[in-house]
């Protein structure tokens, strides 16, 4: 048995340190306060027609899937290969496959107008990585949308998200992500930070002192490389690309 098969089959209740009796997804106000920080992460980048065919893989409990039904989006489906992520997020949407990821995606051509890859990419090796890019490629209709959240290794605490996770394979700065995006036939990559976002009086503390403790990480790198960096610095991001 591989690490992954051994791993996967119980993600939820050991790897994310869920085993909270016999709930273990998260709760539905919980989601949704999740949800609004990615109001925010997401902002111009959601497809406007709201019947676009949209599939989240690897998609875990189900957040990602209850943010598009909360926002209107009627054709969304989620996709992962461990069995308790996929009984989690059928508690929150129905349409959810138990399948591997890059299989379900290569038959799938010309489908999706867009693909959510969150925390996928950094558990495949580098042969894994390429597969899975162009698989999206090709599931992607002409215009279709990528987007993909990773962890950050221009981030000073990039790397205890990186090695917070015995699955995770590889690490990604915006510049790696984006020429390796490109290699793949996409094109217009941006990427973003995913800082706090004030919505009360804690998070709006939070925002104020992440934006000055950002200025101070914007001179270091200016000070020791003469170059301000990738200037997306927490510690995980999310990038997005087009197939033409």
């Amino acid at each position: 048995m591989s690490y992954r098969s051994r791993i996967y089959a119980r993600y939820a209740s050991v790897a994310q340190n869920a085993d909270q009796g016999t709930d273990l997804a998260p709760g539905l106000p919980e989601m949704d306060r999740w949800g609004t920080a990615y109001d925010a992460y997401l902002r111009g980048w959601l497809p406007t027609a709201r019947d676009a065919p949209i599939v989240d893989v690897a998609c875990g409990g189900g957040r990602l899937l209850r943010f598009f039904t909360q926002r209107g989006f009627t054709r969304v489906t989620g996709v992962d290969v461990s069995p308790e992520q996929v009984a989690m997020a059928r508690r929150v949407h129905p349409e959810v496959l138990q399948a591997d990821v890059v299989e379900f995606l290569e038959s799938h051509r010309d489908t999706f107008a867009l693909i959510t890859a969150f925390d996928i990419l950094e558990h495949l090796n580098k042969d894994e990585v390429l597969r899975f890019l162009d698989a999206c490629y090709g599931a992607l209709r002409p215009g279709g949308q990528l987007m993909i959240q990773t962890p950050n290794a221009d981030s000073s605490s990039g790397m205890s998200v990186r090695y917070g996770d015995f699955t995770h394979e590889t690490c990604f700065t915006p510049h790696s992500l984006a020429w390796l995006l490109r290699l793949c036939g996409f094109d217009s990559v941006a990427a973003r930070e995913q800082g706090p976002v004030p919505h009360g009086a804690a998070s709006s503390v939070r925002y104020l002192l992440w934006r000055l403790l950002r200025l101070s990480l914007l001179a270091r790198n200016l000070v020791e490389t003469g170059s301000r960096g990738s200037g997306i610095l927490t510690r995980v991001f999310i990038a997005q690309a087009h197939k033409p």
